[in-house]
């Protein structure tokens, strides 16, 4: 009877309850209805709670929690307001020490379970700065339906619903006055704000950039159209309003998707770029550059691989995916020669400004798909830097790594699971053997977590 009624229950929009014992790889908390996976938003290992199921299927299933009955003790109250509704926090109710220990348990069952390594040498995760931490925020625009104001802010968790938010504790504290300021701008000008569903509409995104160390801001407003109506002298009142703005920018995005930036971007008033000090180096940052959002995290891990790499001074590295140079730039000061391998054009010139500010000789920067020009390399890197997006490596740069057989690889990951799936093939013929993975939390407040592997030849 018992049985029939647990049947009965598994249907969408049935309550149940559950004790959530485990976090997924999304962040969510994980519970168990007669042998059944129940995946919960907004839980934590040690609640138990009444779920309502809002998606089922035959094994598993993704509920909504509707009353906490058993509050974890790893549970604490969000220091954000709207965190409940946001999307861009998915971890504030849990408490900072267990998030990183479920980051950490997180690269762990990525290892043993895609990379089939057992018992890998994975260290404490490198924490810095768990709020008030990102150098960049990028919010969608939207107009509120009963006041007719601009709003700006995250979606809500599995929606397009802008969250508004005024500030946000994640976020360098010195963007805030932005966040809250620019809208009313935006309204007064009466300039249009896009809707995605008529694509109507000219404001999309309102981008924001900050130097941690110099404090220089860059404020791009993201357009459908390449020119809004008084832009220079509303950007010129903002350059006089705002000390720390270096640089308005307009980016135009004529498209219907979902990426946030179009190909084209010029600078209204002000310089196109900001001016940031990484690792003791001089960087320019555009708006659209990719440039880790938690740069202490990002120099604690770099020491990290300094540490590790042990470096004699005579090795040539090879840096895949380099970006503006941000790891290749530091690590050629300590070596006989770098390479960086980047595909956008745009970031190989920024590179190679970059190098060139900083007065570095020792590093060549080409623009290609790694694949393509890891075979042009007329030299055998002693180590090898791999930096890749989300969904990792391509089949053909892990055979090219393997026939190139440097003697170290370093593999720079920002998901657990691809990295593993591409260690198992570097390993897999016992060429090389994994000695240490260093996680990094670089997304603090979110299930995000960045991990470094080391790597070195068997032969």
């Amino acid at each position: 009877m018992w049985g029939d009624l647990k049947q009965e229950l598994w249907q969408q929009g049935c309550l149940v309850e559950l004790e959530i014992t485990d976090l997924g790889d999304g962040g969510e908390g994980v519970g168990k209805f007669d042998s059944k996976v129940v995946f919960v938003p907004d839980t934590v290992v040690g609640d138990r709670a009444l779920v309502r199921l809002v998606r089922v299927k035959r094994k598993y299933a993704y509920g909504k929690l509707d009353k906490l009955l058993d509050p974890s003790p790893h549970r604490i109250r969000p220091q954000c307001i709207v965190a409940d509704k946001c999307g861009g926090c998915q971890w504030q109710h849990i408490d900072y020490g267990y998030q990183l220990s479920g980051k950490r348990n997180q690269v762990i069952q990525a290892l043993t379970r895609i990379g089939k390594f057992s018992q890998p040498t994975v260290g404490e995760v490198i924490s810095v700065s768990p709020f008030a931490y990102r150098n960049k925020a990028t919010y969608p625009l939207s107009v509120a339906s009963t006041t007719g104001k601009v709003q700006a802010g995250y979606y809500r968790q599995g929606s397009h619903q802008i969250i508004n938010l005024n500030q946000c504790p994640v976020q360098d504290q010195r963007l805030n006055p932005f966040l809250s300021e620019i809208k009313d701008d935006i309204w007064y000008r009466f300039w249009s704000v896009y809707n995605e569903r008529n694509h109507q509409g000219d404001l999309r995104h309102l981008a924001l950039r900050i130097g941690r160390r110099t404090g220089e801001i860059l404020l791009t407003l993201v357009t459908k159209t390449r020119k809004l109506p008084d832009i220079e002298e509303q950007g010129r009142a903002w350059l006089n309003q705002y000390p720390q703005l270096v640089g308005v920018c307009l980016n135009h995005n004529p498209h219907r998707t979902n990426a946030i930036f179009g190909e084209e971007t010029h600078c209204v008033v002000g310089k196109p770029y900001l001016t940031e000090i990484f690792a003791g180096l001089q960087f320019q940052l555009r708006p659209e550059t990719f440039f880790q959002v938690h740069t202490e995290a990002a120099e604690a891990l770099l020491e990290v691989i300094i540490e590790r790499l042990n470096l004699s001074g005579d090795e040539i590295l090879l840096d895949a995916y380099c970006g503006i140079g941000t790891f290749t730039l530091p690590l050629a000061k300590r070596l006989q020669k770098a390479i960086g391998i980047e595909v956008q054009d745009t970031a190989i010139a920024q590179a190679r400004l970059n190098a060139q500010l900083n007065d570095i000789s020792n590093v060549e920067f080409y623009a290609g798909t790694v694949e393509e020009q890891i075979k042009q390399i007329q030299v055998t890197p002693d180590v090898v830097i791999l930096d890749p997006p989300r969904k990792g490596c391509k089949p053909q740069v892990i055979a090219a790594l393997l026939e190139l057989k440097p003697k170290k690889i370093v593999y720079v990951s920002c998901r657990p699971a691809t990295l593993a799936r591409d260690l198992q093939l570097l390993c897999d013929q016992e060429d090389y053997k994994v000695t240490y993975v260093q996680p990094a939390d670089f997304f603090p407040q979110t299930f995000h977590v960045e991990c470094t592997a080391f790597l070195e030849s068997n032969l």
